[in-house]
């Protein structure tokens, strides 16, 4: 028989990015006492990584849990990139509603899209939260109807687009449901989530089902996952048998060892949850994300969608350069290999592969977001290693044609900008779908255009907009081949020889173009020392001192004056390196690279791809 749990409201918060969900479930927590008087909270506290509170994105979904009226209310604060929204679609499984979060002043923007449709296709109720009201520019009656024709866009039945909207401003911890009355507190957005999400329902009497929608993981207690009681109960030291949807071969019994629910920030031992419940399994050694955890008697798998497949791919291998292993703590292929496997723990948007050498493996990934977050992680935790330039996976239908990921591109731009953005993802193959106007006098342009279309393109949008661009892209499935892309027009400057980096070697070589290296840095043979103006590379030598005569002295060098060199970030570096060149990442420096360093082998290959081209 099936019962609601009044008791509980399982919830989701989505948006798109930046639109303020972690400072939205920062107020909650606070005002629904969580916190004590006079304990301190950091800002954001839903995003616990590092990389995650420096670039103020969240990677990974957080569960956490309020009390309102002895109502318990499961958050989930899910990420609002696209590079991540494999999370958002698996944890969408575990709750009854979803609270829309819509930055007052952008209105919907393409992630706000990509996360609803998620939420209608699944029939879940929402709840949209117009947010950040107090900014000087914010125009929330337009963005209402914003929203409104997004719905319609997405074919919401008669009951979705009958959803109630509340207008906060999640940095005062304000809400209120009329816009000529200010808010208080957050409780109009409690009530609400109270009054229009549906309890969970279940059979309290039927077998054990639960569906596994997150891996956690701890390196105490390993594997720990997270999903919702959709029917029956769970019990520490229960039996269970693990069946997957996807997989009909998969049954296992296991043993429930350890069984969490939560509570705020914490995790709190329970000994059993019933229908509703948000719980945490830990002493399974390889639960998978989609499992069903079930009784004996009768295992029946819950279904589940199949994860996003991976679209961009890289080659992370061993570092091999002259100046390998001297800023590392961890160095080798066994290192290297462990970690990026440790890595499918708990990202299962990611695909490692071993390839024909045990030096190198093919990490797969949704993005060039999601890849460089990877590499920055293992570069903190004391790993070396080099990573190739960023290639898109191909298909081939059943006509055996190619086919390749496409995006749709969302630009806005101010006009002034919009006729070099529009000539610029042309030559990258971008076809321009749809120009109007967005809002503050910005243009906004809509493209189809390859996914590989886009590798290296930000860096270069951002010089071409001086910096008041924005730009989002989500993916669109596969297409046709669209031809050949020349990513880079401009060639490298490569050091001759190994040494030193000295002023007068650089004031020589700065004539050339933009140098990424000062005085006083290592260098070796092959190394990328700068991009040359020109289309071609040169080699040049960056170590070279000036003859001294009689007539000269070495304190006429102090006179030359150097440009500062263009120090590069992760992204920027993964941005320039070209198909011959690899980045080399150790913990405390970025260093670009050909891939063959000896210049004479380098001209031969060069040659042997040149003669191939011609031949095809």
């Amino acid at each position: 028989m099936r019962q609601k749990r009044e008791d509980v409201r399982n919830i989701a918060i989505i948006a798109h990015v930046d639109h303020g969900k972690t400072t939205l479930v920062d107020e909650l927590l606070k005002q629904s006492g969580v916190f004590r008087e006079n304990q301190e909270v950091a800002e954001r506290v839903m995003d616990s990584g590092d990389i995650e509170r420096e670039r103020g994105i969240t990677i990974l979904s957080k569960n956490t849990a309020v009390t309102y009226k002895n109502t318990k209310i499961n958050i989930i604060d899910t990420p609002g990139h696209a590079d991540f929204g494999g999370e958002v679609e698996r944890v969408l499984k575990m709750v009854n509603g979803v609270v829309l979060v819509v930055d007052a002043f952008e209105g919907a923007m393409p992630q706000t899209k990509f996360v609803l449709r998620k939420a209608l296709e699944l029939k879940l109720p929402v709840i949209v939260c117009v947010n950040k009201i107090d900014r000087p520019e914010a125009r929330p009656d337009e963005v209402v109807d914003e929203v409104l024709e997004l719905f319609l866009e997405l074919d919401a039945d008669e009951a979705q687009l009958d959803c109630p909207f509340v207008f906060a401003s999640a940095k005062t911890g304000t809400a209120t449901l009329d816009l000529k009355e200010p808010g208080s507190s957050m409780v109009p957005l409690f009530e609400t989530i109270l009054d229009y999400i549906p309890a969970p329902e279940g059979d309290p009497e039927a077998g054990t089902q639960v569906l596994i929608s997150t891996i956690d993981y701890n390196e105490y207690v390993g594997r720990i996952g997270v999903g919702k009681v959709d029917n029956g109960c769970v019990k520490v030291n229960q039996e269970v048998v693990i069946v997957n949807h996807h997989d009909p071969e998969k049954s296992r019994k296991v043993k429930i060892s350890k069984l969490y629910e939560f509570d705020g920030l914490n995790k709190v031992d329970v000994t059993q949850a019933g229908i509703g419940s948000i719980v945490a399994i830990s002493g399974i050694s390889d639960i998978h994300i989609g499992d069903t955890l079930c009784s004996p008697e009768n295992p029946a798998p819950i279904p589940f969608q199949k994860i996003s497949e991976p679209t961009i791919a890289m080659h992370f291998m061993v570092n091999d350069s002259p100046l390998a292993g001297q800023d590392g703590k961890y160095v080798t292929s066994r290192h290297l290999r462990d970690r990026l496997f440790r890595e499918l723990n708990t990202d299962v948007s990611l695909r490692v592969e071993e390839t024909d050498t045990t030096e190198a493996f093919k990490v797969s990934g949704r993005g060039e977001l999601h890849l460089s977050v990877l590499i920055e992680s293992m570069r903190r935790e004391g790993y070396e290693f080099a990573v190739s330039k960023a290639e898109v996976l191909y298909k081939t239908d059943e006509k055996g044609k190619r086919l390749e990921p496409m995006e749709l591109c969302y630009i806005d731009v101010p006009e002034e900008f919009s006729g070099s953005v529009i000539e610029k993802l042309s030559q990258r193959k971008g076809e321009l779908q749809n120009m109007g106007s967005a809002t503050g006098g910005y243009t906004r342009l809509e493209f189809s255009i390859p996914s590989r279309g886009l590798i290296g393109y930000r860096g270069e949008f951002l010089t071409d907009t001086k910096g008041n661009g924005i730009m989002n892209s989500i993916f669109d499935g596969y297409g046709p081949y669209k031809g050949d892309i020349q990513y880079r027009k401009q060639g490298s400057l490569i050091a001759f020889e190994a040494g030193e980096a000295i002023t007068y070697g650089l004031y020589n070589a700065q004539e050339r173009g933009v140098l990424f290296i000062g005085p006083g840095e290592k260098v070796y043979s092959g190394m990328v020392v700068g991009q040359n103006g020109k289309g071609e590379d040169i080699e040049l030598n960056v170590c070279k001192k000036k003859q001294l005569t009689n007539t000269r002295s070495s304190s006429a060098d102090e006179a030359l004056r150097l440009t500062p060199p263009k120090i590069l970030s992760l992204e920027q570096a993964l941005e320039f390196i070209d198909t011959d060149e690899l980045l080399e990442v150790t913990p405390k420096a970025l260093r670009i690279r050909k891939k063959i360093l000896d210049p004479t082998q380098r001209k031969r290959a060069a040659m042997r791809i040149a003669s191939q081209a011609q031949q095809n």
